[in-house]
């Protein structure tokens, strides 16, 4: 027995190995299935119809690049309100048409494209610290620019771009046309559902149905953090919405618990904090303003009851006192600006998580650069593409996410090319298209590296009909994806022992100080040492809240 425990020891996979591999199958989300499988290959679909076949020229270049513009604008909305998605689609395909357009002046040898290649990855690499959308915008800026840099078509730069946003149109009628048919806001929604099992829970109290209320609150509860959480560890960036949801649950934990005690005390609750829980579900749900007034205090009633009327008002300042916003309203525009600039600054170039990255990923990007003018590769951009996609500038970039995302995108190439060497060049290539592009949204909930395993043949399949090949490609494109992988692990993160983890108990500790000199200064200091004192927290707070995206992210 001892033997053949210790035979499993030895034969089992390392920690970090299971790790890296792991991953709980998500539901699949079969209208984002359906629209990513009809809308990429649309724009293709249709310049194959009109040439009558898949014949190299100027109809399939602007079906190529229609449909890149597709893909950009598909793969860029995450679940959450529709101007949040219109905004990543708007930062997704404004920057890829950067890189378009940059992508042109990248090509050929000599230092100009090196030094230029450096400058834009170190931008691409400050802009993603910014927040979710912009990230997203930065990848696609180098990914576009690798590709511009080796792409050649019959057509000219201004056409390629007009149909690269037609494309994108499209891709975003049809992302206007789910939201219109879909559900609210499931991130919103789960959060909506606590607060309704609160108010059910209230309903209950004294009667048979108590116990029941409380178990689904606590169900409600354990699904909405796990929504929160989740979409934050597969967020590129600080979204605001998502904070201000997990604010929200934080915030309903007095209420919870004081009605909780008021069930398990048999105390009936007030009917204007059903009325108010509800109306606060509905505000969250809706992402509307409450419009009713905010319930008084309870001075002489037991003390159940005050306990579920003080978390009703603290849960009501944080949705939104209609006083307070009308407040804040007040304040003047200057003060409002220099504020956000201050926010800014600490977010980019004051952080060192963010210089730090910037460094790492212009050193990658430029090994990838004289990497493509001195090695002999037939597709060379394929290196810099490889190196965009497995770093990517990513808000809290990890070591996990870009093991995985090589991996995938080696597994991914084999595929890719493999369907190249048995698929006939017609319309059988965009039927695998329209099956890889339909497993994407899918895939993105998994993890990092299963979506570029179907994001790469996608992209494959896509440039081949552009720039035809011969059988040999196989080896030569998995040769370069090699090599993009070996320079991101090696200069990107074997060179930086500080990226293999996020030190986030070291983060905190430093806002814990940051934030004790902050009070200190504030009642023995001057104004200067007040406001060095004041920034010095806010960075802290900013790092930190670095180190904790990081930590969801891996």
């Amino acid at each position: 027995m001892t033997d053949r425990s210790t035979r499993e020891r030895v034969l089992r996979a390392p920690a970090w190995l299971e790790e890296l591999v792991r991953t709980t199958p998500p539901p699949v989300p079969w209208r984002d299935v359906v629209r990513f499988a009809v809308t990429i290959p649309a724009p293709l679909a249709v310049a194959v119809a009109v040439e009558g076949g898949v014949e190299p020229g100027p109809v399939l270049g602007a079906g190529v690049f229609a449909t890149t513009g597709a893909l950009a604008a598909s793969l860029a909305p995450q679940s959450g309100p529709l101007r949040d998605r219109l905004r990543r689609t708007a930062a997704a395909v404004g920057f890829g048409a950067v890189g378009l357009v940059v992508g042109q002046y990248a090509s050929g040898g000599g230092w100009m494209p090196v030094l230029l290649i450096a400058v834009l990855s170190a931008v691409a690499a400050v802009i993603s610290s910014v927040n979710a959308a912009m990230s997203l915008g930065a990848l696609q800026l180098l990914i576009y620019t690798a590709l511009s840099s080796g792409l050649v078509t019959p057509l000219s730069l201004p056409v390629e771009v007009a149909f690269f946003f037609a494309g994108a149109a499209w891709a975003t009628l049809t992302i206007l046309v789910q939201a219109r048919t879909e559900a609210l806001d499931p991130d919103r929604s789960s959060v909506a559902a606590v607060f309704r099992g609160i108010a059910a829970l209230l309903d209950a109290i004294g009667t048979e149905g108590s116990d029941d209320s409380r178990r689904a609150l606590t169900t409600a509860l354990n699904a909405a953090y796990d929504r929160v959480i989740r979409s934050r560890s597969h967020s590129s960036g600080r979204i605001r919405e998502l904070s201000e949801l997990a604010g929200v649950l934080n915030a309903a934990a007095p209420l919870v618990e004081g009605a909780v005690a008021a069930a398990r005390a048999g105390v009936p609750a007030d009917p204007d904090d059903v009325a108010a829980v509800r109306a606060l579900a509905a505000a969250l749900e809706r992402d509307d303003e409450l419009t009713d007034e905010r319930p008084p205090p309870l001075d002489d009633a037991p003390p159940a009851r005050r306990a579920v009327r003080h978390g009703v008002r603290l849960v009501w300042n944080v949705v939104g006192d209609p006083e307070e916003r009308a407040g804040a309203a007040a304040e003047r525009p200057e003060v409002d600006r220099r504020t956000r600039l201050r926010e800014l600054v600490d977010r980019t170039l004051a952080s060192s998580e963010s210089r730090a990255f910037a460094v790492r990923l212009a050193l990658c990007m430029t090994v990838a650069e004289i990497a493509r003018q001195y090695l002999p590769i037939e597709r060379p951009y394929w290196v810099l593409l490889t190196v965009a996609i497995v770093l990517k500038p990513d808000f809290g970039s990890v070591f996990t996410r870009a093991v995985q995302r090589g991996a995938g995108t080696l597994l991914g190439v084999l595929i890719g090319s493999a369907l190249l060497a048995v698929l006939p060049r017609d319309a059988w290539v965009l039927v695998a298209m329209s099956a890889f592009a339909a497993l994407l949204p899918w895939a993105r909930n998994a993890n990092f590296g299963l979506f570029s395993v179907f994001q790469t043949p996608v992209i494959i399949l896509l440039l081949d009909l552009a720039l035809p090949s011969g059988p040999g490609l196989v080896g030569a494109r998995l040769t370069d994806t090699l090599i993009g992988c070996a320079i991101v692990l090696v200069f990107g993160y074997l060179l930086w022992p500080q990226t293999w983890r996020a030190p986030l108990d070291e983060a905190l500790r430093d806002a814990a100080l940051a934030l004790d000199a902050f009070v200190e200064a504030a009642f023995t200091g001057g104004p200067a040492d007040r406001r060095r004192a004041r920034r010095r927290n806010y960075r802290a707070l900013t790092e930190l809240q670095t180190q904790l995206q990081r930590r969801l992210a891996e």
